[in-house]
């Protein structure tokens, strides 16, 4: 199934704040796309965003690694993104009573920073579908008693008492208000973490040569931040989703399970 298929599979059922779940490499950011295009030939006002453009800024995160956790200067895990900020779009989007236009933030990862005003998208009025995409939307906290073994090399070695992970789950807890706001979830199922980590060196080799580009070391140390969660999130969306595509290796749904 080719994402646009897939894209109006979603679209006929869904409802006025989607949410599309997938880990990284899974095709969740085309599959937003899909849908908000293809709404557009139907007619239907649609505007898709993505938890990436909620990071926090360079400077922010670099002071929550100096006054919490070094490993908080990376973005990606759940107390990198401005949560609140998240929260007042989402409200915004869906609330008649919005001054339009309404400005949606950007984030520049070329330069690890938040986009200037200027380059955000502007939504011109109140859409009738709101797509909202992300690694780990839908993702519930574990339980402390799963907090305390690394899962990986960086956590046995750069978070040895477990101040990192464990101020990464308190924050997805927090997370819970954002999920509270989508009316249903799909989720893109990968096979396993290992298909995972082959999908973002895959991206990353298409990037090879550009400055911003990571060696097999530097990957296998960047992607490590979100082994923890991934696992976690294979291991407990099923059983949250709405709409469950489970894909193969090359990204081919196998199989799509209605709630």
């Amino acid at each position: 199934m080719r994402p646009d298929a897939l894209a109006v599979m979603l679209l006929d059922s869904a409802p006025r704040l989607m949410g599309v779940s997938g880990l990284q490499g899974s095709g969740k950011s085309t599959v937003a796309a899909a849908m908000v295009r293809l709404a557009g030939l139907r007619g239907v006002q649609a505007v898709s965003l993505s938890l990436d453009d909620f990071y926090l800024g360079h400077d922010a995160r670099q002071a929550l690694g100096r006054e919490v956790h070094p490993l908080l200067a990376t973005r990606g895990v759940p107390g990198t993104h401005d949560l609140h900020l998240l929260l007042s779009t989402l409200d915004a989007l869906v609330d008649p009573a919005t001054h339009w236009p309404l400005a949606v933030p950007r984030f520049d990862k070329g330069r690890d920073d938040r986009a200037p005003r200027e380059h955000w998208q502007y939504v011109d009025g109140p859409p009738s579908l709101v797509v909202f995409e992300g690694w780990c939307l839908g993702v519930p906290p574990q339980d402390d008693t799963e907090l305390g073994l690394p899962v990986n090399a960086l956590e046995r070695d750069e978070d040895a008492d477990g101040t990192w992970r464990r101020f990464v789950n308190a924050q997805l807890g927090a997370y819970a208000a954002a999920w509270a706001r989508i009316d249903g979830l799909a989720v893109l199922q990968a096979p396993d973490w290992d298909v995972v980590r082959a999908w973002r060196g895959q991206a990353e080799h298409e990037h090879a040569g550009l400055p911003r580009a990571m060696n097999d070391a530097a990957l296998d140390r960047f992607v490590s931040h979100y082994e923890r969660i991934s696992r976690h999130a294979l291991r407990t969306l099923p059983a949250r989703a709405d709409v469950l595509v489970e894909l193969d290796a090359t990204r081919t749904p196998v199989r799509i399970t209605r709630r």
